[in-house]
């Protein structure tokens, strides 16, 4: 994820040459390895390690309970560059920001407005617009899915740019959209994802787009299993 390599740049070189930077990274759940949204992030991170010879501490966490708690230890162990990848640090990085003003916060996919905290967004449902023009173009049947994971409102920034980009190229075809759940499980669950793309599929859709983190692997699996086309999301998924 290029917004990790620029933040993780750009915050170096606000560190006083007489303080060692000593960055670290806690990735949400589903781990470092989730091919998506967390590998993105990782990568970001391995990009700046290789080209600064900085190393970064990092932690992946297993429950919501962590979040506070690894965000503490990180700030307790020096460092003084702290990311939090996902929208779920925001409360746990309100508070613990405010406990270490001395420390400099990152947060990915979420604001939180103080002094020591850099937010990073993104226009997701511009891109989501043309992969949803992609998806129109591509499919025979008129009908096309979406798989999303927790059913929250930049899940549905997704899904509405999907929408409107496959209606800019074909006003009559139908979306048929699905969320995983309400809950952070919702972005580990490949087996729900299969079988709700699996009903889309039997429904008629003939291509489906997913922002589902690792639920999204499942997706993309019963697409390759139905011989039907398949997106992904937050990192290239062409080799699933």
């Amino acid at each position: 994820m290029r917004a990790v390599w620029g933040a993780l740049a750009a915050l170096a070189m606000t560190v006083g040459a007489a303080e060692a930077f000593q960055p670290a990274i806690v990735f949400d759940m589903g781990g470092k390895f989730d091919k998506s949204f967390n590998e993105s992030a990782f990568r970001g991170a391995e990009r700046f390690r290789q080209e600064t010879g900085i190393s970064f501490l990092e932690f992946e966490i297993s429950n919501e309970a962590q979040r506070e708690q690894a965000l503490t230890r990180m700030a307790t162990r020096g460092a003084n560059v702290i990311v939090g990848v996902g929208f779920g640090f925001n409360s746990p990085m309100t508070r613990i920001a405010q406990d270490f003003p001395e420390t400099k916060f990152v947060i990915i996919d979420s604001v939180v407005d103080l002094p020591n905290v850099r937010s990073v967004v993104f226009k997701e449902h511009e891109g989501s617009f043309l992969v949803g023009m992609a998806a129109a173009m591509a499919s025979e049947t008129g009908r096309v899915g979406f798989v999303g994971g927790m059913d929250i409102p930049l899940i549905r920034n997704f899904l509405h740019g999907y929408t409107q980009g496959a209606r800019y190229v074909n006003p009559d075809i139908q979306v048929i959209a699905n969320m995983t759940g309400d809950t952070p499980a919702a972005w580990n669950d490949p087996t729900r994802g299969a079988e709700l793309a699996r009903s889309q599929f039997d429904r008629g859709a003939d291509v489906v787009y997913h922002a589902a983190g690792g639920t999204g692997l499942g997706v993309l699996q019963a697409a390759a299993d139905a011989g039907k086309l398949g997106i992904g999301v937050d990192s290239n998924q062409n080799y699933l």
